[in-house]
C-alpha cells in the first residue's frame, strides 16, 4: 500500500499545477489563523473577532471544520485532475501493463483520498489547538477535548467528497466535465428540495429525504456554528425568541457519508473494470 501511494504522489508532485493547488489548499488551511487578527477601529466602533469566542474551546473544533470544508474544491480540482492525466496522459495503460490489476490503482487512488483528508484533519487539528490556546478562555484539558467528534466527522466529510470526485473523474474522464457534472448535482440537489417542498412535503421532511443524497449528506455532517456564537443568542432572545438547534454528530449521518464513500469507490472499479483501455 505504501508503494502505491508512493507513485500517486510522484505523479502529483509533478505535475505542476497539482503541486501549486495542494499549496494553496494547506496555506489556505493555516491562514484561518488571519481571523484572529481582523479588528475594526473606527471611532466609537471596536470590533475584534478574537474577542467573539470563536477561538473557545470547545467551540473552535466546530467552526474551524464547517470553515475550513469550503476549501475542500481545491482538493477537489486536483484528484479529478489526477483521474484526467491517467487517460490524457496513457499513463493507466502503462500502469496496467507494468502490472498492476484494476483493483490496485482505484485502491492506489482511494489512499490518496485518504491522506489528503487526514493530512487536512490534523492540519485543522494543530491550528485549532494554537488559536484556542491562544485566544480560548477556557483552557482546561476536559474542555479543549470536548468536541472532538467535529473532526472525526470533518475527515469524513472529506473523504466522501473527495471519493465522489474520484468517481466522476472516472466517470467522464475530462476535469472540466467532471467538475461540470460536479456542480450540476449541487443544482440538481437544490432543485429536487425545491420541487418536493413545494409540491408534497414540509421542511422537515424535505430535510430528512435530502439527507440522503450525497451532497447533502456530507453537508449535514458539520451544521453551521454561527447560530451558537454568544452575541447571536443575545440578539435572538432580545427579540423574544429562542434558538434550540441540534448541532451534534450523529452517527447515522456518518453512516450515511460511510455509504455513499463506498459505492464510489466500487463504482469506481466497476467502471475501470468494465472499460476498455
Amino acid at each position: 500500500m505504501i508503494r502505491l501511494l508512493h507513485i500517486e504522489f510522484i505523479k502529483l508532485w509533478n505535475n505542476s499545477a497539482s503541486k501549486v493547488l495542494i499549496i494553496s489548499y494547506f496555506t489556505l488551511l493555516t491562514s484561518i489563523a488571519l481571523f484572529a487578527a481582523i479588528k475594526f477601529d473606527i471611532g466609537p466602533i471596536q470590533f475584534h473577532l478574537a474577542d467573539q469566542g470563536i477561538f473557545n474551546f470547545p467551540y473552535i473544533w466546530h467552526f474551524n471544520t464547517f470553515i475550513t470544508a469550503f476549501f475542500k474544491l481545491f482538493l477537489a480540482i486536483v484528484i479529478v485532475s489526477m483521474m484526467s492525466n491517467e487517460y490524457s496522459n496513457k499513463t493507466i495503460k502503462q500502469n496496467l501493463i507494468d502490472g498492476l490489476s484494476k483493483k490496485e490503482f482505484i485502491l492506489s487512488k482511494f489512499l490518496t483520498v485518504i491522506s489528503f483528508s487526514l493530512i487536512s484533519t490534523l492540519f485543522v487539528l494543530i491550528v485549532s489547538l494554537i488559536l484556542g490556546l491562544a485566544y480560548s478562555d477556557y483552557n482546561e484539558i476536559s474542555i479543549i477535548l470536548t468536541d472532538l467528534e467535529f473532526l472525526v466527522a470533518f475527515f469524513v466529510k472529506l473523504t466522501g467528497f473527495f471519493s465522489f470526485c474520484l468517481f466522476l473523474g472516472v466517470l467522464v474522464k475530462r476535469s472540466a466535465f467532471a467538475l461540470g457534472f460536479l456542480i450540476l448535482w449541487q443544482v440538481f440537489e437544490g432543485i429536487f428540495r425545491g420541487l418536493i417542498r413545494w409540491k408534497l412535503f414540509d421542511g422537515e421532511t424535505t430535510d430528512a429525504i435530502l439527507g440522503f443524497f450525497p451532497l447533502q449528506a456530507m453537508f449535514n455532517l458539520i451544521k453551521e456554528p454561527f447560530s451558537r456564537l454568544g452575541a447571536v443568542q443575545s440578539v435572538v432572545n432580545q427579540m423574544g425568541e429562542e434558538l434550540s438547534l441540534d448541532y451534534a454528530i450523529h452517527w447515522y449521518e456518518i453512516l450515511i457519508v460511510l455509504i455513499w464513500t463506498a459505492i464510489f469507490i466500487y463504482g469506481s472499479y466497476a467502471i475501470l473494470k468494465k472499460r476498455d483501455l
